[in-house]
């Protein structure tokens, strides 16, 4: 039969056991590295602060630090619409001046016929809500009947003779309009 390997000599290779000193060292070296750590940033952030610890807690003082940094307001907009133009050089001549992706050229009677005969609407439709390589222009940074105006000087320039739409009345405009009546 064979001779079994392990004899006396193996156990010899082994790391030898942590004495209970060795164990309370390390729980106390972990335990005591992190509170030193803490403890020297709690320093070093007084030393910056120059000492100075907030403890004013009155109702006062806690409602100014924590007062609000900016206001956010949600609503219709108090500035003046845009008109056509102004719409066509904010957002429109990037590719119709050029005729980037497939555009129409602003003033190019030819190329604008065709959307011109399906009417303002559909033309307004797709402007809104876009067609083809053209992103939608609804919800961006003009009001959809500025966008509107925006289709309706492109396209009478190439021929069209589409009326402006108007801006929609606001309830602030007849209270407005009420008060200077007094």
């Amino acid at each position: 039969m064979s001779d079994p390997h392990h004899t006396a000599d193996h156990d010899t290779h082994a790391a030898p056991a942590p004495s209970a000193f060795k164990k309370i060292a390390n729980i106390v070296v972990l335990l005591g590295l992190p509170l030193l750590v803490v403890g020297s940033l709690v320093s070093y952030y007084k030393a910056q602060s120059g000492g100075h610890v907030v403890s004013d807690m009155s109702e006062e003082a806690v409602t100014g630090r924590i007062q609000k940094v900016g206001m956010l307001q949600l609503g219709e907009s108090t500035r003046e619409p845009k008109t056509g133009e102004e719409v066509y050089k904010a957002q429109c001549t990037t590719c119709h001046a050029a005729g980037l992706v497939g555009a129409p050229k602003f003033g190019d009677a030819a190329a604008w016929a065709p959307r011109i005969a399906t009417g303002y609407a559909a033309l307004l439709n797709s402007a809104l809500k876009g067609k083809n390589n053209m992103a939608a222009q609804g919800g961006g940074a003009f009001a959809d009947f500025e966008v509107g105006r925006g289709v309706v000087y492109m396209a009478n320039a190439a021929g069209a003779k589409f009326e402006e739409p108007k801006a929609p009345e606001t309830a602030a405009a007849p209270a407005a309009a009420a008060s200077e009546a007094k």
